[in-house]
């Protein structure tokens, strides 16, 4: 699943259970939204490692 899917299960999971007075409902849609939050930050630092990546193989690319 991700980032984006965790996080709207989440907010619909935490708004049936505000409407219907489940706590635990509402518990494990904050959970699956910061499962979410993690994923996309995640994904996030990944492009940033494969770009900077890139940049190292460029630059040993000029040096040689």
């Amino acid at each position: 699943m991700s980032g984006i899917t965790d996080k709207i299960t989440g907010k619909a999971k935490q708004a049936v259970g505000d409407v219907t007075s489940d706590d635990d409902l509402r518990r494990e849609g904050l959970k699956e939204e910061r499962k979410g939050e993690k994923k996309d930050e995640l994904s996030h630092a990944e492009h940033k490692a494969d770009e900077k990546a890139d940049e190292v193989a460029d630059l040993e690319r000029e040096t040689a």
